[in-house]
């Protein structure tokens, strides 16, 4: 298969994907979009909406479409790690003898939806953003690899902050992409409401096995990114850092601290996919452009005087967008 034939196959892939969910995902294309493109650059995601929105629903609905097993996870307060990752049970077998078996949590799936995930304790979130990062977990003595590919797809309620236990910047930093789900517009509210209300049911298909969704992921580092492409994705992600030679004076002033590498990894990861189902086998800086909203705001820390002004990271990534050349100033 060529190059061409690869991208048309990419393209056509995502399109089939995409509409297959959109027979119960009414609107949210933004969120549509960037769940598809966190999943085939192999990352995990952070949903954050107010209830009642869909957030569980689009996962759900992706588990269905997708040739992959799933689980759900309620987190609560009095969630243990075992929980999640399973223990050691004992078992009597055939000859009377009692010995140790390990049972596997809901971890042990493709697909795991980490329904409210700020609710834990930070002991529970902690085991699970492990398996995250390492794609294993440690239980009973042993090292278990995780089904591939392996997503999470946590959410979190913005409001009803009572009881929670919001999750530490570093674990933040281990979500691909944190994507704001906000509320319908009145055209999608009133599908919603006739879809929900006058008995309207969606035969969903599996339109994507594994297999082929291993072969997508493959296939996105391949593209290639110009050298300048590359140094625009490095220049935004430096800018973040305040107090040195880099920042800007919107970082200087509103963050205590910048991205990480991995945000610049999610950077171009994020745009080599928006390229190919754009139809192109290269990037450009429009394709960082459309991704570094839900690549960074949650990799950006604001301090004190952001947060008593309103500030939000989305506000400083727009400054960013705006005042970082897309061609580094040649120097004498």
């Amino acid at each position: 298969m060529n190059t061409e034939q690869q991208i048309d196959a990419f393209r056509e892939s995502y399109d089939v994907l995409r509409d297959e969910i959109a027979k119960v995902i009414v609107g949210h294309t933004s969120i549509v979009e960037g769940t598809l493109i966190a999943l085939l650059s192999g990352g995990h995601i952070l949903l954050e909406g107010v209830p009642g929105l869909g957030k569980t629903l689009l996962v759900r609905t992706l588990s269905r479409v997708l040739d992959l097993s799933f689980n759900r996870v309620q987190f609560t307060p009095d969630l243990m790690p075992a929980d999640i990752l399973g223990t050691n049970i004992v078992m009597e077998t055939p000859g009377g003898r009692r010995e140790f078996q390990f049972q596997k949590g809901p971890i042990f799936a493709h697909l795991i939806l980490a329904d409210e995930i700020n609710r834990a304790t930070p002991k529970t979130q902690s085991a699970m953003l492990e398996a995250m990062q390492e794609k294993s977990v440690t239980a009973g003595g042993e090292i278990r690899r995780l089904a591939e590919p392996f997503f999470v797809l946590a959410t979190q309620n913005p409001i009803d902050q009572e009881g929670t236990y919001p999750l530490p910047e570093a674990q933040l930093d281990r979500f691909f992409f944190k994507l704001l789900v906000q509320y319908p517009s009145a055209p999608e509210l009133a599908e919603v409401l006739r879809r929900t209300t006058e008995g309207h049911h969606a035969e969903l298909r599996t339109v994507m096995t594994r297999d082929r969704m291993l072969e997508l992921q493959k296939l996105v580092p391949q593209v290639p990114a110009a050298s300048h492409v590359k140094d625009y994705a490095v220049r935004l992600i430096m800018a973040t850092h305040p107090k040195t030679e880099t920042a800007l004076p919107v970082s200087n002033q509103y963050l205590r601290f910048g991205s990480s590498p991995r945000g610049g990894q999610a950077l171009l990861l994020a745009a080599k996919v928006r390229a190919l189902i754009q139809g192109r086998f290269n990037v450009g800086f429009e394709d960082l452009q459309a991704v570094a909203h839900p690549a960074l705001r949650h990799r950006l820390i604001l301090n004190f005087e952001a947060e008593a002004e309103g500030i939000t990271t989305d506000h400083i990534i727009d400054q960013l967008l705006s005042e970082v050349p897309k061609t580094a100033a040649v120097t004498a």
